[in-house]
């Protein structure tokens, strides 16, 4: 099969009948496969900087002043399964685009050309968010809730001794969670562009809204602090305020041009 066809969207239906089941089965195989080999393979490249990962997620750590014995290794195979681990969330970090282009590719079918025009910043703003998200989580958020617990654990009396399978499915779900918080924008605005959801809608439901923000900031927060939860609900709060005049203004402006 050529490279062109691996990138290039499903053909629309040729008569308004709908494709069979089958064969949108189909397609979300070929989909899957295509995801699953994009992970594997930027797995495989993480997996070969594997210290070099470790060393940066444990930064936050010794930064509030741990030890390098903070962290233990309890069980034999640790070694391999916190590296697979950090590989497998690693890719998936690095081969976001191409996942996002994959299941466009899968949902939006008939783009119109001026549609796929779009399709390409439209992945590179997501793609920015999502990094933004990390970045900031690692950077800010991250440190303050190590620091913390780890003071907190201290304040009991107790040596804040962790596993390695703790520390890392802690970090790397806490990261990545806030990344994908970020995403919050580039779905409004999908919805919007769509006309599944309008600028009234959203101005209207919005209680509801920030009520669903912090229900979803609860589920994707590995720890039950308030703290924590504030830190995560609130940008996406603001994201999504920030949505809401967007859609005012997409909302406007395609007024305008059919008013013209």
């Amino acid at each position: 099969m050529k490279l062109r066809d691996i990138f290039s969207f499903r053909d629309p239906p040729e008569s308004e009948t709908s494709k069979p089941f089958l064969e949108h089965l189909e397609d979300l195989r070929w989909t899957i496969v295509k995801m699953a080999i994009t992970i594997i393979a930027a797995m495989a490249v993480c997996f070969t900087f594997r210290q070099r990962l470790v060393v940066v997620l444990q930064q936050p750590l010794y930064e509030v002043g741990a030890q390098a014995g903070t962290l233990r290794a309890l069980g034999i195979t640790d070694s391999i399964t916190v590296s697979f681990h950090l590989a497998f969330y690693a890719g998936i970090v690095i081969s976001f685009p191409l996942l996002l282009y994959f299941i466009a590719q899968f949902v939006l079918p008939a783009l119109t050309a001026v549609e796929k025009r779009f399709l390409f910043p439209a992945i590179a703003v997501s793609f920015a968010l999502f990094l933004i998200g990390v970045a900031c989580c690692y950077l800010w958020l991250l440190p303050k809730t190590i620091l913390f617990f780890f003071h907190d654990t201290q304040s009991l009396g107790w040596t804040p001794t962790w596993t390695v399978q703790e520390y890392y499915s802690f970090v790397t779900r806490f990261v990545l969670g806030f990344g994908l918080a970020f995403e919050l924008p580039v779905v409004v605005l999908a919805l919007v562009r769509f006309g599944i959801v309008t600028y009234q809608f959203m101005a209207r439901t919005r209680p509801y809204a920030i009520v669903l923000i912090f229900v979803l900031a609860t589920i994707i927060t590995p720890t039950p602090d308030v703290l924590t939860l504030i830190a995560l609900s609130l940008p996406m709060c603001l994201l999504y305020e920030s949505c809401i005049w967007i859609a005012w203004f997409m909302q406007r402006k395609a007024e305008r041009a059919a008013a013209a």
